[in-house]
């Protein structure tokens, strides 16, 4: 099973890991794209004012510039290490027993803008790019991603839970993996998908999913890792899941 979880804007800082290698990265025939990316990003951060435009930063966010000058330089960390926020505080990682955290790393993938997707242990430095930005002479991720990354997704000859955000989900489409929506029930079992606690529950579903013993391989294997995780997870498509949370 692979999960796809969406990154986060905010990351790690630091790290023990050696400079970003992309010879390193899973899913090594990404590796052009990825150079492209992360050489025109690099580049890009030599020219501050445009830099904040082309990430729609403000200049209060301008060390997130300086951390993509250093793209090449910095230190690495695992990626599962390096995103923060909400999901990844729901995810838990931190708590995870040496055992617990080899079967997260063989089971979870986050989505990048820059690097396409990477595994859960892929040494990765700090960096700033969205699903959404546009690049001075590379024009929009979706258009740069989509032929490499849809053919490399897929190749996963696994199930594939998709977590993915919006912005993440448009730059590859993955047409047979398994879809996540999470929603509320309302009176007369009427349901409405939800923005606020949305990240919190996919970083809990992501947890159960992961450290569950036997690992998912079907719709209906992970629905059970679900419920045994106290979550309420049920199919509504062949290929579509509803989490259903408390309003």
């Amino acid at each position: 099973m692979l999960v796809l979880l969406p990154p986060s804007e905010t990351k790690s800082d630091g790290g023990d890991g050696d400079p970003l290698d992309l010879g390193a990265l899973s899913f090594a025939e990404l590796t052009p794209v990825r150079l492209r990316l992360t050489e025109a990003l690099r580049t890009l951060a030599d020219d501050v004012p445009a830099s904040l435009r082309a990430l729609d930063l403000s200049e209060r966010q301008v060390e997130e510039v300086e951390r993509n000058a250093e793209l090449f330089t910095s230190p690495t960390r695992p990626a599962l290490e390096r995103y923060t926020g909400v999901l990844y505080d729901a995810l838990g990682a931190e708590k995870f027993t040496r055992a617990q955290r080899a079967r997260a790393g063989r089971r979870l993938a986050v989505a990048s803008a820059l690097f396409g997707v990477v595994r859960a242990e892929d040494p990765i430095p700090a960096y700033r790019l969205s699903g959404a930005s546009v690049l001075p002479g590379i024009g929009g991720l979706r258009a740069v991603w989509r032929a490499d990354l849809e053919k490399t997704l897929s190749t996963v000859d696994e199930l594939v839970v998709d977590l993915r955000s919006g912005a993440y989900a448009a730059l590859a489409d993955v047409p047979h993996a398994v879809t996540v929506r999470v929603v509320t029930e309302g009176e007369g079992g009427r349901r409405k998908s939800v923005s606020h606690f949305n990240k919190a529950a996919k970083g809990r579903l992501a947890a159960a999913l992961a450290l569950a013993p036997r690992e998912p391989g079907t719709v209906r294997t992970v629905v059970s890792a679900a419920r045994a995780a106290g979550l309420r997870l049920e199919p509504v498509g062949k290929r579509e899941l509803e989490l259903v949370i408390d309003s």
